[in-house]
């Protein structure tokens, strides 16, 4: 327990190695128990020089957790108790470490084993160290036993690999691989203050590589990731981390809002508000941004607050109409909540929590989120609809659905684009390997039915 306390307080213990894997058995074992997400890891529960190695452990786990389970699962004599579920997931995390990072075998094992202690179960260092030692012995025939079965050697859930490959048989393999490596990290560069091309130098002065994005007018993406204090003028609002298919949407609106200075604009699901800011940026627009989840409209207003922009934030549902005061928005962004699984690369514990039928559900709130929003838009108006999925009956289905029962409602998505592939109605695109995530887009517009 001291060796925590150290930890915690910034100072590294004797056995620092051993507190950062028992921090990401700790973070792991919710996800894994389906009863938790990454998005609650705390970074600062090791010291500053481990928080890398503590995310990497996390999310990489996480990445190729599939396949790491076949192997647990060849290892154990049996499986572990329901309430050891932090030693299974310590399992894992060395499994990762031995298969899929650099650390030196011996750290591997024996910082790995050891880290059982500082999770109270002494009992499972000689279990853990005697189930990695073997992976070590007979790794290739371990990993060539279990990767013949496909959903495995592919680190992706069975329904999920079946469900890609019938909506998109000739892509669906390049989905998968990019899902199963780190996603880039991309700038928006906030054009108030420099176009993207001055920015770019800055970056170089700084000591940053990066490319333009190819589609985004407002993107970059860097070589390296880096932490966001590096950015020249993060601190001031000159830039945003923001993934190069999510800035599309701007561009998208742009049409609707840039001859209306002032326009009344609805951002319906916004949190974490990088799309409310980047429209903010673009245009001189009223901006109301709703979400459901206040602890998630807080990042809204902090995003807000750094780059220097105002919006009318609200506590509300948007499938309800109990907030709204009735004046018709010339413009809403619907970015619905949907399945993510255009960015599984950036969320990987996507392939532990999500289930087949969990589809169906959200399938059944985006047509409740349209449908409500609709009569919210003036006549003339645009809807933009948005997902972060790939997954046909959360969009193009979902957009054909909404159109074969709202006369009222006509297709403007571009056509003359360079970004995605035609996809009923909409376009899609797939998540890219040093590129942008996958994203769907369906721009309408109201007119007399």
């Amino acid at each position: 327990m001291s060796q925590q306390r150290s930890a915690q307080r910034g100072r590294p213990s004797a056995n620092s190695g051993q507190d950062v894997r028992a921090a990401a058995a700790r973070a792991l074992a919710p996800v894994i128990s389906q009863q938790g997400s990454l998005s609650s890891l705390d970074e600062h529960s090791v010291v500053a020089r481990d928080r890398g190695l503590l995310k990497e452990l996390c999310f990489g786990t996480c990445r190729r957790l599939p396949r790491l389970e076949a192997l647990a699962a060849t290892l154990l004599k049996q499986p572990f108790k329901k309430r050891d579920s932090d030693i299974h997931a310590l399992l894992l995390v060395g499994i990762y470490q031995l298969l899929y990072m650099r650390i030196p075998a011996h750290a591997a094992v024996g910082e790995t084993a050891g880290a059982a202690r500082l999770l109270g179960k002494e009992w499972a260092t000689r279990v853990l160290n005697g189930c990695l030692r073997r992976l070590q012995r007979e790794s290739d025939t371990l990993q060539e036993a279990v990767d013949r079965d496909e959903s495995v050697a592919l680190s992706h859930p069975r329904w999920l690999l079946d469900t890609l490959r019938n909506a998109w048989p000739e892509q669906w393999r390049a989905i998968v691989e990019a899902n199963n490596e780190p996603g880039p990290m991309t700038l928006r560069v906030n054009q108030r203050y420099n176009d993207r091309e001055a920015y770019l130098e800055k970056l170089v002065e700084a000591g940053l590589n990066g490319e333009l994005c190819t589609h985004s007018p407002d993107g970059i993406t860097l070589h390296t990731p880096c932490d966001v204090t590096a950015l020249p003028g993060f601190a001031e609002g000159h830039v945003s981390v923001q993934d190069e298919a999510a800035q599309l949407s701007a561009a998208l609106l742009g049409p609707a809002l840039a001859p209306r200075a002032g326009a009344h604009v609805l951002d319906a699901c916004s949190a974490p508000g990088g799309k409310t800011a980047h429209l903010l940026e673009q245009f001189d627009i009223a901006l109301t941004a709703l979400d459901s989840d206040n602890h998630r409209l807080s990042r809204v207003e902090d995003t807000l607050n750094r780059l220097g922009l105002s919006a009318e934030l609200q506590h509300a549902d948007a499938a309800e109409r109990d907030w709204w005061n009735g004046t018709p928005f010339e413009a809403i962004l619907l970015d619905a909540p949907c399945s993510g699984t255009g960015v599984i690369r950036r969320h990987p514990d996507i392939k532990a929590l999500r289930r087949k039928e969990d589809i169906r559900q959200l399938a059944k709130l985006q047509q409740q989120l349209l449908d409500n929003l609709w009569p919210l838009l003036r006549e003339g108006g645009t809807l933009l609809y948005a997902t972060c999925s790939v997954l046909p009956e959360e969009n193009a289905k979902q957009i054909d659905a909404f159109l074969a029962r709202t006369p009222d409602a006509k297709v403007t998505t571009p056509n003359d684009v360079a970004w995605g592939v035609p996809s009923g109605q909409g376009r899609q695109l797939f998540p890219e390997q040093g590129r942008h995530d996958g994203f769907f887009y369906a721009r309408l517009e109201k007119h007399t039915a």
